[in-house]
């Protein structure tokens, strides 16, 4: 393989080490080529096959040194990002494996499957030492402090767990599906999407909503994702009817309201909801910037302070998921038609992509220096990307 440098010195062909760690395959081969400010990796350096498609991916926060997925095949698998070596399975779910999430501490993970069934496992023991089956379940969350569970149900109530005792507390919703939550950073307030439109602001030790946000200043089709800055202040909030909404967390009061397409009116709710779902926000840590990414294929960088659209970034195929990265205003994209890009939310710019997928990714998580990107895929793998740049 040849290894060129381009008129500022950078490598502009790279060789990888690929490993396909189970079923006793392997490959080699992955390579990188710059093409103009773009750099492209055609393909990816670890790669874990299932037996169905891997719906999520998390890693661990404490060292990032472990991933976990679930999928299709009824299971979760705990791994090393290092070689891929799996360390365990969390095996005994009765569906599919839709969420999977370690703990604040990395000591617990917590998997959870389509018809409800909760397991949460100790790392260090490889062992089940909780679970619990509830109705539907829609989402999970850790506490970002405590080993405290929370999980969203399709009847609308929240369930909340201290682990593994098991002593539990519920947040009686609305009647209708609880379709996101996050627990805000302070650790004493959750945020909850429903699929009515509306979200609640709870207060986590009294059990009461403090803020409901409805009616007009609600959204009007169910909420598919949520965000809060650092400091828990702002929450910023996503829903099939095609708009962001930024919260005021101690007041309840909606601060803006951010759409692509400037809220014109669709033909149809029905059309709205089909092509235009705002499928997830964030804000950037460094600069007074938030990202909202749509189904139809648009990544939007709105300015904060003024509320201006700054950039709208194309994609090939509908966004699932985006990452702002930790430290710096590059924000990561993965999407429906398999790839991983990174975003330069300054000038709108593609910097990178990273392709191998043979189908959709569905999930997706950075490290903490975003070094690595892990993927999950209806491709039945999982892949782990090396986000090498030339400004890195």
């Amino acid at each position: 393989m040849l290894i060129g440098f381009d008129s500022k010195g950078w490598m502009t062909l790279q060789s990888f080490h690929v490993f396909q760690v189970l079923k006793g395959r392997r490959q080699g081969g992955s390579y990188w080529i710059g093409q103009g400010h773009v750099w492209v990796s055609l393909f990816f350096t670890l790669t874990l096959c299932f037996q169905g498609s891997v719906f999520c991916v998390s890693l661990d926060p404490a060292t990032n040194n472990l991933a976990v997925t679930g999928g299709e095949d009824d299971k979760a698998y705990v791994w090393r990002v290092s070689d891929g070596e799996v360390l365990f399975e969390c095996t005994g779910h009765k569906d599919s494996v839709t969420s999977v999430l370690f703990s604040h501490d990395s000591s617990l993970v917590a998997t959870g499957d389509m018809s409800g069934l909760i397991k949460v496992w100790k790392v260090e023991t490889k062992q089940e030492v909780w679970s619990f089956e509830v109705g539907d379940l829609e989402w999970m969350e850790w506490h970002p402090c405590a080993p405290v569970l929370l999980a969203g149900m399709a009847d609308g109530n929240v369930w909340m767990w201290k682990i593994p005792g098991g002593d539990c507390k519920t947040l009686q919703g609305p009647g209708c599906q609880s379709t996101s939550g996050k627990v805000l950073p302070d650790g004493k307030r959750a945020v909850v999407g429903y699929e009515d439109g509306n979200v609640r602001l709870w207060d986590l030790k009294q059990g009461n909503a403090t803020h409901v946000i409805k009616g007009h200043d609600g959204h009007q089709g169910a909420l598919t994702c949520l965000a809060c800055n650092k400091d828990g202040s702002l929450v910023l909030t996503g829903s099939v009817d095609g708009r962001a909404k930024l919260i005021n967390t101690a007041t309840g009061k909606v601060l803006g309201v951010f759409s692509v397409d400037g809220g014109k009116a669709k033909a149809s709710q029905e059309d709205a909801e089909e092509t235009n779902s705002v499928e997830s926000v964030g804000f950037c840590n460094v600069l007074p910037l938030i990202a909202v990414a749509y189904l139809h294929g648009t990544l939007a960088i709105y300015d904060l302070s003024s509320q201006v659209l700054r950039h709208k970034c194309q994609h090939q195929a509908g966004i699932v998921k985006l990452q702002w990265e930790e430290s710096s205003s590059v924000v990561s994209t993965c999407s429906l038609d398999g790839a991983v890009r990174l975003w330069d939310a300054r000038s709108g710019t593609m910097v990178s992509e990273y392709r191998g997928h043979q189908a959709e990714i569905l999930d997706f998580t950075l490290n903490r220096e975003a070094s690595m990107a892990v993927t999950a895929s209806g491709d039945h793998q999982a892949k782990l990307f090396c986000l090498q740049r030339p400004d890195r």
